[in-house]
């Protein structure tokens, strides 16, 4: 389908990046598209030898074809976007809208201290702040940015015009649903909406230009920092299942607890979702590391994704096996 938009259904830390660089290795769209808050989402990407930790750029860089982009409803950190395009070989297919806000030293200061850092546990990337600032409409935009300017194109009539030849594109989600500002656990939230609507609003496609809609869940549930987590398990019982983990961007541990079918199923509901990915199916099955073909799963294993589809009524046509972008099993061609 021309059309894909890839959003995580729990706290973030799903496994989207690999979802969306195995996506962009696999259905080579002519451009993968990213939306969010900013550079406080961390996507880690495994590609053979090479770990990328991603804050800025959208995953699906790996693709040399694919050109990147950020939409305006992005905030930019041009230092991040800066170094990310020449450490993952982005140069020349890399942009950015016009309208994209820019963190300044004075967002990365608020943002590192008082009440949002010890309360909300803020990852201090200055996201925050600067969409604050871009929501009192004072916030400068990356075309008021010289150094910008040759990266700086009109991001929605380049997806729009794309759709309209029929050409595929992915539109790539950060954070998770349960961290939206308008849906998520408030006050212990990400400061933009990050359900799938929201995410087709910072880059600007309508509605009727969406084709799939991929949640994406872990095989248990995590969230760093703060706020509410159902059925959570201690450090040690984290520890004995092998579920223990680090955010990307802060390096905090993750807290963790068995999957969630009550927050998957409102997931579900909030983002239309037309397909599922499941990640992390071999930290949870450590027999089905490195599968590719879910014939070959273990029949637990089989039996929890036939469970989850049966509860929650959605197909499953992704799994990560493996922490590798092609440690995937893709049911779509199964």
């Amino acid at each position: 389908m021309p059309s894909t938009v890839v959003v995580g259904g729990f706290f973030g830390d799903e496994g989207k990046g690999k979802i969306i660089s195995y996506l962009s290795k696999k259905d080579n769209p002519s451009i993968v598209v990213r939306g969010g808050a900013g550079p406080n989402a961390g996507h880690t990407i495994k590609d053979g030898n090479t770990t990328y930790k991603v804050r800025m750029l959208p995953s699906g860089f790996l693709n040399k074809n694919t050109k990147v982009m950020i939409g305006p409803g992005v905030v930019v950190n041009p230092d991040i976007f800066f170094k990310e395009i020449q450490e993952f070989g982005a140069s020349g297919r890399t942009f950015l809208d016009k309208h994209c806000g820019i963190i300044e030293q004075s967002h990365l200061d608020q943002d590192s201290k008082g009440g949002l850092k010890e309360k909300i546990g803020s990852t201090g990337s200055g996201t925050g702040p600067a969409n604050a600032e871009r929501a009192m409409r004072t916030l400068k935009m990356a075309k008021d940015v010289e150094s910008l300017s040759s990266y700086v194109i009109d991001v929605p009539d380049e997806v729009n015009s794309a759709l309209k030849d029929q050409k595929n594109v992915l539109i790539e989600g950060t954070q998770g649903t349960h961290l939206s500002l308008w849906h998520g656990t408030y006050p212990f939230v990400t400061s933009k909406d990050v359900t799938a609507s929201g995410i087709c609003a910072d880059v600007g496609i309508g509605p009727k230009h969406v084709d799939e809609v991929l949640v994406v869940f872990k095989a248990y549930l995590t969230r760093v920092g703060s706020g509410p987590m159902p059925n959570e398990l201690s450090a040690e019982e984290t520890e004995q299942k092998g579920w223990a983990e680090f955010g990307t961007v802060t390096g905090r541990p993750r807290r963790a607890a068995e999957f969630d079918f009550d927050l998957a199923r409102r997931a579900i509901m909030l983002n239309s979702a037309t397909q599922l990915a499941i990640t992390k199916l071999d930290v949870r099955f450590p027999e089905c590391a490195g599968v590719k073909s879910f014939n070959d799963l273990s029949d637990e294993a089989k039996s929890f994704i036939k469970n989850i589809e049966g509860k929650l009524q959605v197909p499953v046509t992704l799994i990560g096996t493996g922490p590798l972008v092609d440690d995937v099993i893709d049911i779509r061609s199964d």
